[in-house]
């Protein structure tokens, strides 16, 4: 299976034409060589990223993460629409470190973000499954570029796992998003402080009818949580407002500020020197991927495994020994 080559794979220039010539159909195919673990398909992938690359880049990337509840898909859809209106194409991609066991909720949300879906400006894929989120993170890296060259020029990346995903997307994205609720008790307990630190901007969704007070108090909330936090690299101080998806509230309101960060970052020079910082952190979780790959399909390396394993378990070797033995074993095929 190792050297298997699907009968059905196009050239490498068929799929950069095809990308560049934003021809969707292509693109999806492309992306689904990237996600792809067949050693032929990898070195088709590296040819296909390190040919778009130059015309890759000239979007603005946007992190939107939330707590459970909170109306994401909704807003996405909603948010989707109205910079489709205003004349953007946009492209939805998920992080996604759980999906090789619940197979990823962006599917559902596709079926769901019905108007969207249909647009010829929009694009929706789901992440690729990964046992890894440093894995599922390069791969929607290069879901990306490939979708800039597409040419959309505003790239949504939700996350639809819990946890340090979020940091993923906030280490490859622009400018990121927190969606929170109203009214589901003390607020501020029930996000993580580092999440808060990376929140450009905090968006109280689900701010109509009988929350609308609610939503107001949250707002001062956070707000003063906000204040407590340094002022980022970036020289940005994080806004939050109140929104309404469902009623297409404060929609508009958002997207203005987005656009006030980036005027601000492209004039204090940080937009870039985020960029850069962001692609050498990306070749670092390249080095990572790869070396993880190549240390657990060793020969050597499965079969020490499965015997220390049991040693483990009978209590004949620590896991400390049992990692430096494995170790060892990995450099003795070096020299």
């Amino acid at each position: 299976m190792k050297n298997y080559k699907p009968k059905n794979r196009l050239s490498a220039k068929s799929y950069i034409d095809g990308v560049l010539a934003g021809d969707r159909v292509i693109l999806s195919r492309a992306i689904t060589i990237i996600e792809s673990n067949l050693e032929s398909d990898k070195v088709l992938a590296k040819e296909i990223v390190q040919e778009i690359l130059p015309s890759s880049g000239k979007s603005i990337r946007i992190g939107i993460t939330g707590v459970p509840g909170v109306g994401k898909s909704t807003f996405i859809e909603v948010f989707g629409l109205h910079l489709v209106k205003l004349g953007h194409k946009v492209a939805i991609l998920s992080i996604d470190p759980t999906s090789q066991r619940t197979k990823g909720s962006i599917l559902g949300d596709k079926t769901r973000m019905e108007e969207l879906a249909i647009l010829q400006e929009a694009y929706i894929r789901p992440s690729a499954s990964g046992d890894t989120l440093g894995g599922v993170a390069n791969k929607t890296g290069e879901t990306m570029l490939l979708c800039e060259a597409a040419g959309y020029d505003v790239i949504l990346i939700e996350t639809v796992g819990v946890g340090q995903s979020e940091t993923a997307v906030h280490g490859m994205t622009d400018f990121f998003l927190l969606l929170m609720l109203a009214g589901a008790g003390d607020e501020l307990q029930g996000i993580k402080k580092g999440i808060m630190e990376m929140a450009d901007m905090v968006v109280i969704n689900k701010a109509d009818g009988d929350n609308i007070t609610m939503s107001k108090l949250a707002k001062r909330q956070y707000q003063n949580a906000l204040h407590i936090f340094p002022l980022a690299e970036s020289g940005w101080s994080p806004e939050v407002s109140t929104a309404s998806a469902i009623k297409n509230i404060g929609i508009s309101h958002i997207w203005d500020v987005i656009l006030k960060y980036k005027k601000l970052v492209d004039e204090n020079g940080y937009f870039l020197k985020n960029r850069d910082h962001q692609q050498i952190k990306w070749m670092y979780n390249n080095i990572n991927e790869e070396l993880k790959h190549m240390f657990y399909n060793s020969k050597d390396i499965k079969t020490k495994l499965s015997v220390l394993e049991k040693d483990i378990v009978s209590s004949e070797i620590s896991p400390v020994k049992a990692a430096q033995q494995i170790i060892d074993t990995f450099k003795k095929s070096f020299k």
